[in-house]
């Protein structure tokens, strides 16, 4: 891989995840600043999340379809962008709501049809996808760590310009990352539908979803929890940051881990420590020593199980799946999982208690966990893109 190569690519991961460095920790904020109730809150978010389920299969279809996944990326980030902008004219709950999902079409569809093209051209060549992905972690931090304490400064209200300008930058950056050819061997092109047929894919995506669904209330309720317990804006986006931090240590160390563990085992050891995570967070939220020991288990939670979970669906999707597969990935696990979190964590919430909800959490990752040790038999996958 060309230095120029691996520059474009972690620049339009570094962006792409700035923006969720913004969205994540401070859009819930920006909501409920904005007198929205715990189950608009939950709603807006997890229908934001719902669009997920069809919006990247569609673009995933067309990206394989016309083998164009550059040209998708493209046009994902500028309608994303373009759907952004009418969110500075929406006050009441049914317009904010409506913005939401014309952006989410478009924003949600643009990472997973870039990680299906970085994987293409990480296939071929000397690169590693743990190092490139590492920037878009470093992009999270400077947001989520950097803007807290702007935010506490200047207002919760200017982050509508801060995601504005985010969205404008994965649009100009999406310029930078050229066309791949498709694998043409025929071994590579098996039928979609008969892939999904696979046990072991069912087992895997759903155990992701389960996971995701955790994380949906993490995602869109987390930073609402600790501003009710106290904790300034500056903590919250320390906390976050403090969690990306451990999760680019273990991108980097991805190669060392893999010599001692497989694919299946990090996801079981994922899932395992998600579950003392969200038990932590649902008991202990006024011990900052805990929350941070908790925060430190996104290293895993998400870091090391994103990565074998991407490189498994990579594995189950080759040649001209790649870009369905990885749509068909980030619908099941952040639409349906994402959306079922959010939703349910905002009904729990306004009806019970924000501990009751990240308390029940734990469960999710729980049942996951089963469904990978006794579902998936496929120990050994190739760790070519993260050696």
């Amino acid at each position: 891989m060309t230095h120029k190569l691996h520059f474009n690519l972690s620049r339009f991961y570094f962006i792409y995840y700035f923006f969720v460095g913004l969205f994540v920790p401070y859009w819930g904020l920006f909501l409920t600043f904005k007198s929205f109730t715990p189950i608009q809150i939950g709603f807006m978010l997890s229908f934001f999340q719902l669009s997920r389920i069809f919006a990247p299969n569609i673009w995933g279809w067309l990206a394989d379809r016309t083998e164009k996944r550059s040209l998708w990326i493209k046009l994902t980030a500028f309608f994303g962008c373009l759907g952004f902008f009418g969110i500075f004219w929406a006050d009441n709950f049914f317009e904010v709501f409506l913005i939401m999902m014309a952006m989410s079409i478009f924003t949600s569809s643009t990472l997973p049809l870039a990680e299906s093209l970085t994987l293409s051209h990480l296939a071929t060549t000397n690169g590693h996808y743990s190092r490139i992905r590492a920037w878009g972690s470093f992009g999270f931090i400077v947001a989520s760590f950097g803007f807290g304490f702007v935010f506490d400064l200047i207002g919760i209200q200017h982050l509508l310009v801060t995601l504005l300008i985010t969205q404008l930058l994965i649009f100009i950056f999406s310029y930078g990352i050229p066309e791949k050819a498709y694998e043409r061997e025929e071994s590579l092109n098996l039928s979609f539908f008969k892939i999904l047929k696979n046990n072991e894919v069912i087992c895997l995506l759903s155990s992701c979803a389960l996971m995701v669904t955790s994380h949906g209330l993490l995602y869109n309720f987390f930073s609402i929890y600790l501003d009710e317990r106290g904790y300034t804006r500056s903590a919250i986006g320390f906390l976050w940051s403090l969690g990306v931090v451990c999760e680019i240590i273990v991108f980097l160390s991805m190669p060392k881990i893999l010599k001692f563990f497989n694919f299946k085992q990090i996801l079981m050891i994922s899932l395992f420590i998600a579950v003392i995570r969200f038990f932590i967070i649902g008991n202990y939220v006024d011990f900052l020593t805990l929350i941070i020991l908790a925060q430190m288990m996104h290293a895993f939670t998400f870091g090391a199980f994103h990565v074998a979970s991407i490189e498994m669906v990579n594995k189950f999707f080759p040649g001209k799946n790649h870009a369905k597969g990885q749509a068909l990935y980030n619908s099941i696990t952040y639409g349906v999982g994402g959306a079922l979190g959010g939703l349910g964590g905002g009904f729990i919430i306004q009806t019970y208690s924000a501990s009751s909800a990240f308390l029940l959490s734990a469960l999710f990752p729980l049942f996951g966990f089963v469904i990978v040790a006794f579902g998936i038999k496929s120990n050994k996958f190739n760790a070519k893109l993260f050696s």
